[in-house]
């Protein structure tokens, strides 16, 4: 069961009570690289950790070491809509997470000369990444397939944006986008509900700023980008030793009807299960990869799916061959109850093993929280799963995995 609360300021809050003697909880802000604009790309990434640096009531050694010191886990990461700040640590030491985290939400002052260091450590983030094709090529197909599309941002940005950023920008942007009206508070753990509403209000309640409707915001609307998905298939000379390939396309969107349909559907095509339909007719059958895999990323206006191989240099059309004809197939051929079944139970399954984590969960519920406003507990997306039909999962399969609309990159 869930627990809901809004603060006066806006800010939400969703908790789940376990039995657990360690806590983890975070804040979602809905902001990622897709609210960047020109020179700001990147920026929202650069503040996630930038963030450590410094607050106008600590130094970065009494940041880091308030969680750690406790033998607790502190850390962040960035999407393109989303970014978070987590912690996990002994249910006892709960209120030295919410009161660090909003801390360095609202008081971060981005020291000058700590900031000139961190441009170097995300620096090297970029070369690294840079170095690792099979990384490196979903954000090249993504900016490729998005286009003029906000989405098609990279997360990191570039070494010359990062270079340029100054303390000034990261306030600014910090200021214009990290208001109360997308911020959500996630906690998983062993804590009386009300305890912890206060807390929330004594360290996140007296922060006021915009509310919904005043907030500065790049994030674009469907309408504005309706025809990103433009095909292609094309060649990047890399030098590899494999030939890292990817082909995909859109997706459902997040608030899609034909999500649930889809997500079953991608587990079945490539899933992390050695039985996925991939996984057997490429790697087993076959021999041609180690990894081959199949994801989809839905997100609030647009989606995307894509199937990512790494082969020999000599299989990548046969590959290639192996991926549309499994597509086709799912297309062609609908279910039988008993595969269908069969895919429903393994499915249901590996929620409950993802979901068993309190860090999973506590992230998986926050972000669901932030977009919807409302968390289906696991029974009710149980529920949903088995509702779905044969048909249902072909129609998905004959909208979205029609050959004349995919893509693909290869690196060779």
């Amino acid at each position: 069961m869930y627990h809901y609360h809004t603060l006066a300021n806006g800010i939400r809050i969703i908790f789940r009570p376990t039995q657990s003697i360690v806590a983890h909880a975070g804040v979602y802000i809905g902001v990622g690289s897709r609210n960047e604009q020109g020179p700001e790309e990147g920026i929202a990434h650069f503040i996630e950790h930038s963030i450590f640096k410094g607050t106008e009531h600590r130094r970065s050694y009494h940041i880091r070491n308030r969680i750690d010191g406790v033998g607790g886990e502190l850390d962040a990461f960035t999407t393109k809509e989303e970014t978070c700040i987590y912690a996990s640590a002994l249910s006892e030491h709960l209120e030295r997470c919410l009161e660090l985290f909003a801390d360095l939400i609202f008081h971060s002052t981005f020291p000058e000369h700590e900031i000139e260091k961190e441009k170097d450590v995300v620096i090297e983030e970029i070369n690294l990444y840079r170095d690792s094709p099979a990384e490196l090529i979903y954000d090249e197909f993504e900016e490729r397939f998005f286009g003029t599309h906000p989405l098609a941002h990279n997360i990191l940005g570039t070494k010359r944006n990062v270079r340029h950023f100054t303390s000034e920008m990261l306030t600014r942007f910090m200021r214009s986008h990290y208001t109360p009206d997308r911020m959500v508070i996630s906690v998983v753990g062993n804590v009386d509900f009300q305890r912890l509403v206060r807390l929330c209000e004594k360290h996140f309640g007296i922060e006021r700023g915009k509310t919904k409707g005043e907030t500065e915001s790049s994030v674009a609307t469907n309408s504005q980008f309706s025809t990103f998905n433009s095909q292609f298939n094309d060649t990047v000379h890399k030098r590899t030793h494999q030939v890292h390939m990817l082909v995909g396309g859109a997706a459902p969107t997040l608030f899609d009807n034909q999500k649930t349909a889809f997500t079953l559907l991608n587990n079945i095509l490539g899933g992390p299960a050695m039985n996925s339909r991939l996984n057997v007719a490429v790697r087993e059958k076959e021999g041609f990869c180690y990894t081959i895999e199949s994801q989809y990323v839905p997100f609030t206006d647009a989606g995307l799916f894509y199937i990512y191989a790494g082969v020999d240099s000599g299989a990548s059309e046969r590959a290639t061959q192996l991926i549309l004809a499994q597509l086709r197939q799912l297309r062609d051929v609908r279910l039988t109850p008993q595969q269908l079944r069969a895919a429903q139970i393994q499915f249901i399954g590996q929620m409950a093993i993802t979901n068993d984590s309190g860090l999973n969960e506590m992230q998986s519920i926050g972000k669901a929280y932030l977009n919807f406003d409302h968390v289906d507990t696991l029974d009710e997306m149980n529920r949903d799963i088995l509702a779905l039909t044969p048909a249902d999962i072909q129609s998905a399969a004959q909208q979205f995995l029609r050959e004349e609309t995919l893509s693909c990159l290869y690196y060779k």
